[in-house]
């Protein structure tokens, strides 16, 4: 045939899904299920599952999307994000639908952000969670490694875990300490005024190290109680932090209002949160002045760009949670490119090199001075660097992509309706 030589990627009409596998790669600070989409015509798509969730997330949809049209993003996603949840249990939906986007911006040529409505900018700013020390001082040097590094914007945590050893700064019953399973305004954990106080001496140490002209974001509170939040919020004012990130959980809206009404320090949060609908009682109410999901949760490139635009239109603005590979990273890359409002994107694995080998495409290492640029290339712009992938799997798992017929009649009476 006189087609047998010629490119058919310019056909996405006649596109479809043929096959759905996983490769887990661990090593980094998190454990990253990559997921590849294959197509009859030959090209393929990544995703990836959000560390802490299971593969299986992914591979039960697969049934459901073999025969596709993966350029049907949005009417695809419709279909499947029923069997995503908040937290980990989006994990699979989230990384089909960044497989997708990377499959039909490979279809039309185009790069992801172009499928999301074009971009308002051509780097994006990343911010480094940094190794925690109770040595204030040594945390500002730290810190400023990484300025020296080229960030703009950073993060530490600031929470009871410094009060470790020092009496009469925490208040807790037997047990509760150790716990993290039980919900923040059930611990009964209260934060004492000598524990604010050691807590707030230490963000000013850091202060004094780092200085105040740079962005200096806080996490990792610990599961204490709205009231102890908002005694330590208080405290922390002075210090102009950037924001302070899931001092509750996001579910309980009321307590956001309260808190974020307290002081005058940005709330964030929003990392677990599964969809759109899931940030609009925070949004109505005005209980968040940053919202922060994770594309890897929230519901991947389209919804997360959705979220960033009805946060703005609430007058809040929006950085994302990122915990991954660079097929994660991309993802977020091209969604903060689309999303008007956004502010900076998460990384944790600046200190492992070999995060960057991970990807072919880009430049070397991805991060350069505090940006990542935005890849021109068709949909995420990356391919996987098979060699390095290999060396790093999952030794419970180690196969590369090996074939799943096992969950290619995965499938059960999916309709919401009679």
């Amino acid at each position: 045939m006189t087609t047998d030589r010629i490119n058919t990627h310019s056909r996405p009409s006649d596109l479809k899904i043929t096959d759905l596998r996983v490769a887990t790669v661990v090593g980094l600070p998190m454990r990253c299920a990559l997921i590849r989409i294959d197509t009859n015509q030959g090209i393929y798509g990544w995703g990836e599952v959000r560390d802490g969730a299971s593969e299986g997330y992914a591979l039960m949809l697969k049934g459901r999307l073999l025969g596709e049209n993966p350029c049907d993003v949005d009417r695809i996603f419709r279909k499947i994000k029923q069997f995503g949840h908040h937290a980990r249990q989006g994990g699979g939906v989230c990384g089909v639908e960044m497989a997708l986007m990377d499959l039909a911006g490979k279809a039309y040529g185009v790069p992801a952000y172009q499928l999301a409505g074009g971009k308002f900018r051509d780097q994006v700013r990343c911010y480094c969670d940094t190794p925690s020390t109770p040595d204030p001082k040594e945390m500002g040097r730290r810190l400023k490694a990484r300025v020296e590094m080229g960030f703009t914007f950073l993060k530490m945590d600031v929470g009871i875990q410094l009060c470790r050893g020092i009496s009469g700064t925490v208040s807790a019953p037997s047990g509760m300490l150790e716990t993290r399973t039980v919900m923040h305004p059930f611990t009964g954990i209260q934060l004492t005024d000598k524990g604010v106080e050691v807590l707030a001496d230490y963000v000013a140490a850091v202060r004094e190290e780092v200085g105040y002209e740079i962005p200096i974001a806080a996490d990792h509170f610990g599961h204490i109680g709205v009231e102890s939040c908002i005694k330590l919020a208080r405290a922390l004012d002075r210090h102009s932090l950037a924001w302070l990130e899931d001092m509750i959980p996001w579910q309980f809206t009321d307590q956001y209002v309260r808190l974020s009404e307290s002081c005058e320090t940005p709330i964030c949060t929003g990392e677990d949160i599964y969809l759109k609908e899931g940030f609009s009682p925070l949004f109505e109410r005005r209980a968040i002045a940053v919202a922060h999901p994770d594309p890897a949760t929230s519901g991947g490139i389209l919804e997360t760009k959705k979220i960033g635009d009805l946060a703005q239109e609430h007058g809040v603005a929006m950085a994302l949670h990122m915990a991954g590979s660079p097929i994660l990273a991309m993802a977020s890359v091209h969604i903060a490119a689309a999303t008007e409002n956004f502010m900076v994107l998460e990384n944790h694995s600046v200190d492992t090199p070999w995060w960057n080998a991970l990807v072919t495409g880009l430049p070397s290492p991805i991060i350069q001075k505090g940006y990542i640029r935005v890849p021109e290339a068709p949909g995420l712009g990356v391919d996987l660097n098979e060699e390095v992938v290999r060396a790093h799997l999952d030794p419970k798992r180690p196969g590369y992509f090996e074939p799943t017929p096992e969950w290619d009649e995965a499938r059960s009476h999916d309709r919401l309706w009679s």
